[in-house]
């Protein structure tokens, strides 16, 4: 995938505030803390686009942006992050509903990115987060990131640990680091198959 340029478009909790249906998108969803932010900047090259975050949970909206590039453009969504304990208990009521809507509604989603740290086994809001993505038919693509934090053998367990887990094929899951950023190339093919899979 070769970037032309990358811009924020808007931020928006109902769909009556999402942008027009002109471009496929594709979602990024994870717990805080796992990596999300910096996920997107590197795919995206660029350092800051995504604002990382020393507080997990500090972001509650849904925020788009627009990539113009070749073979296709596209918008990237950065979905709320999900599953920190000091996120307020009227913030985590809203989340659920929120994303609800934007899953099972949004007419140009292609696939969502689920980001899941390597070195945790799926909590109980990932394996909700998937369910979601199935029942409403979404494509999932897994992407386990902070694989520069394990030894080989130790991302071989822990790749079995989580496919068993998620009940996939290993085969699957797309390892990646930001620090290397080995696996940028595995992620964009990926949301290529998903754009043009379900292009009209």
């Amino acid at each position: 995938m070769h970037i032309h340029q990358t811009t924020f478009i808007k931020s928006a909790v109902k769909p009556a505030d999402y942008p027009p249906v002109d471009l496929p998108e594709i979602a990024f969803a994870g717990r805080s803390n796992v990596g999300k932010s910096s996920l997107i900047n590197v795919i995206v090259e660029r350092k800051a686009l995504v604002r990382t975050s020393s507080t997990p949970g500090r972001t509650q909206l849904i925020n788009f942006f627009q990539v113009t590039g070749v073979p296709f453009s596209l918008n990237l969504v950065d979905l709320p992050g999900y599953g920190y304990a000091k996120v307020p208990l009227d913030v985590k009521r809203q989340w659920g509903p929120m994303m609800e809507r934007y899953l099972s509604g949004r007419e140009s989603l292609r696939g969502v990115v689920l980001i899941l740290d390597i070195r945790r086994i799926p909590s109980e809001e990932d394996l909700q987060m998937l369910n979601w993505l199935r029942s409403y038919n979404r494509r999932p693509i897994i992407v386990l990131t902070k694989c520069d934090k394990v030894t080989k053998n130790e991302r071989a367990k822990q790749t079995a640990a989580i496919a068993a887990k998620l009940q996939m094929d290993k085969s699957l899951l797309i390892h990646f680091s930001a620090l290397s950023k080995d696996g940028r190339d595995v992620v964009w093919q990926a949301i290529q198959d998903a754009v043009e899979a379900d292009a009209p």
